[in-house]
């Protein structure tokens, strides 16, 4: 479990401009860890986990973009009934909200990645590791 930094770009909801976004990631030998899109009526939220952020918000700050960095938690759990049950309890036990997560396991993988922000990213990961 780390904390790590993660970029919300709000973009206009049209056709190509995820793809651009990548382009640019990619051509600068940015990885994209993990993402989440949020859409509404005029424009998206996007939300990377990147390789190198502070290249990321420069690249996109100088392309015009609105980004907004934040901390989150990267957290292993294991692929089991229970897993995240017991990850979101312990949380809500130390009054720690959580204010958004996104994450993926495939079927047969024994962990999964969840990238969660929550309200007091440091008291969490001292929660968690107790």
């Amino acid at each position: 479990m780390q904390i790590r930094k993660q970029l919300s770009i709000f973009l206009k909801n049209a056709p190509g401009v995820l793809a651009k976004l990548s382009s640019d990631m990619a051509d600068h030998k940015i990885d994209i860890l993990g993402m989440t899109v949020s859409d509404t009526v005029d424009h998206a939220v996007v939300r990377l986990m990147v390789s190198d952020p502070d290249k990321a918000m420069d690249i996109l700050e100088s392309a015009g973009m609105l980004v907004v960095e934040s901390e989150v938690l990267v957290v292993e759990l294991t692929n089991k009934r229970g897993a995240l049950e017991d990850f979101a309890q312990r949380l809500a036990k130390a009054k720690i909200n959580i204010e958004y997560a996104y994450g993926t396991v495939g079927i047969r993988e024994r962990k999964g990645v969840l990238i969660v922000r929550v309200s007091d990213t440091k008291r969490a990961i001292k929660v968690l590791r107790t």
